[in-house]
């Protein structure tokens, strides 16, 4: 009996100088330049009681190297806390995330409070905008039928990839992929995986960017005659200057810092696309339809016109659904321990956020087909608003929707605009190892602004430029999740798992061609004109 004493005291006094990291924390913290608090970076091969587990092949402590029969009451309750607390710093030691000294400098990740209430503001705002007010022009070419049997594959096709990414941002132990390039790097390699990612996220981004420019102008300028009306100056704004008004005010928004500093922004984007969306839908069928309205679908004089609108339109809905460039960055910016990882508010957060993004594409594009059939304007529900009922709506409630409307794409442009700010900044300070200070973050982002409108202006095509966007990055959201579950889970071969993803994977690529080639087609007939309503 005292002999087992003494070796229970030993026991704890050689557990006791080994520190207890409470449950809900997996890495100290450290005050970054924009003043959020992030995770502190740790060098490989660092000291502490985790530096084991940051090394590439590391041994990761278990759990089970403490045996619940060590934790029975018979053990005494003084070696019973210590070892609780071993146990837990254990569990906490095998999850510890090997981070990147830069990634404290970066819009990204320089701030890790976010939570699953943050997730439905930033998936909210970048799942739902201006790209819904283009859907009806898609049903035009394509018809009651196949319009509807499209977006419905298309919603529960990117639903699935996007709880792809949720699962894979942390499929190692002990690494995060914080951003979409990375996690492609991790799946197909360190160069492929950045020609394969880069260019269509960082194109979706600055392509979006610059939609939301032509967008957010044109309905500046809709807005601005409806509320001064017959009052108006004799020599008003053109649309080109009205770009540039609304340009301006989003290089103002831009200089907030991170991720979860746009939170707020988020919110207010979420609230306005909901609102504007519905009212845009609910004002048009409940207007007298247009006396020559018909529903069949549009054809061109040949058959090969013929195809590429249909592909032109089918890439518009695959452009609806934007916005997977932004999970992983989105999930990045949450606290994860082992008790509680990332994923769980995130995709909270994301089923809450799409389904009412569901309750706001699917009315918008049925109702604004059935309220103007074929005679939808190519620049979507607002220039038909405008077109059709510009007389019979009240002119303080039409104005509304079209502010609500520039709100929304105000927000927007922040949030697609991040990863575009976080490749610039991380380039400058891989190479003067510094963060960049106030001056050099404003003077990217001051940049990128006008680099974005001098786009915008010299292709001012709404409808044409969606969906060869919708083309181009198609495969962010359909295709490269599934190609990446299959090479880092790997499941079993010839599996319906196996095949599932792969067949995924392989109809996403082609349909990104045959999209891609029916948006360039659109741009092309298009003359180079814009194609937005022009009112008198």
């Amino acid at each position: 009996m005292e002999e087992g004493a003494r070796g229970g005291m030993g026991m704890e006094a050689e557990l006791v100088s080994i520190p207890a990291t409470p449950r809900g924390v997996s890495t100290p913290e450290t005050v970054t330049p924009s003043g959020q608090r992030s995770p502190l970076p740790r060098a490989p091969g660092g000291g502490g009681g985790g530096s084991h587990s940051l090394s590439n092949k590391s041994w990761t402590p278990t759990p089970a190297m403490i045996s619940p029969r060590f934790l029975s009451p018979s053990v005494g309750t003084p070696v019973k806390r210590v070892l609780v607390n071993l146990r837990a710093y254990l569990e906490e030691v095998g999850h510890l995330t090997r981070l990147n000294p830069q990634d404290a400098w970066l819009p990204i990740t320089e701030s890790r409070n976010g939570n699953a209430h943050y997730a439905a503001f930033h998936n909210l705002n970048a799942g739902i905008g201006f790209q819904a007010l283009v859907l009806p022009v898609a049903f035009a070419f394509l018809g009651w039928s196949w319009g509807i049997i499209s977006l419905i594959i298309a919603y529960f096709w990117q639903l699935y990839t996007l709880w792809i990414l949720v699962k894979l941002h942390e499929a190692v132990p002990g690494r995060r992929y914080n951003r979409y390039v990375e996690l492609a790097q991790a799946a197909f390699g360190e160069r492929l995986g950045v020609w394969l990612a880069l260019f269509p996220t960082v194109y979706l981004s600055a392509g979006t960017a610059t939609a939301l420019i032509l967008i957010g102008g044109e309905t500046m300028k809709l807005f601005f005659q409806i509320v001064c009306g017959p009052l108006c100056s004799s020599n008003p704004l053109s649309t080109v200057e009205w770009y540039l008004v609304f340009t301006s005010l989003c290089i103002v928004l831009s200089q907030l810092p991170n991720l979860n500093s746009i939170a707020g922004l988020s919110l207010i984007g979420a609230v306005t696309a909901i609102t504007y969306t519905s009212m845009a839908w609910v004002l048009s069928v409940s207007q007298e339809r247009p006396p020559s309205i018909s529903y069949q679908p549009l054809r061109s004089q040949s058959f090969t016109a013929s195809v590429f609108s249909i592909l032109n339109a089918l890439g518009i809905i695959a452009f609806a659904f934007r916005g997977h460039n932004l999970a992983l960055e989105i999930q990045a910016t949450m606290p994860s321990t082992f008790k509680h990882p990332a994923h769980v508010p995130m995709w909270r957060g994301a089923k809450v956020a799409y389904l009412l993004i569901a309750m706001c594409l699917f009315p918008i594009a049925i109702g604004g087909f059935w309220a103007y059939g074929n005679l939808m304007p190519a620049g979507g529900m607002l220039n038909a608003l405008y077109a059709f009922h510009s007389h019979d709506i009240a002119r303080g409630l039409l104005a509304t929707t079209f502010l609500l409307v520039v709100f929304n794409c105000l927000s927007s442009f922040q949030i697609y605009s991040m990863p575009v700010f976080d490749s610039f900044e991380a380039g400058y300070t891989s190479r003067t190892n510094r963060p960049c200070s106030i001056w050099v973050r404003s003077g990217f982002r001051v940049f990128y602004g006008f680099i974005s409108f001098f786009i915008g202006v010299a292709l001012p095509f709404l409808s044409s430029l969606a969906g060869l966007l919708g083309g181009l990055t198609l495969p962010v959201t359909f295709a490269y999740p599934c190609f990446m579950w299959v090479l880092i889970k790997k499941p079993q071969r010839f599996s319906f798992n196996w095949y599932l993803n792969w067949g995924l994977g392989m109809m996403g690529i082609a349909f990104s061609l045959a999209f891609s080639i029916g948006g360039v087609w659109s741009m092309v007939n298009s003359g180079l004109k814009l194609k937005f309503f022009k009112p008198n």
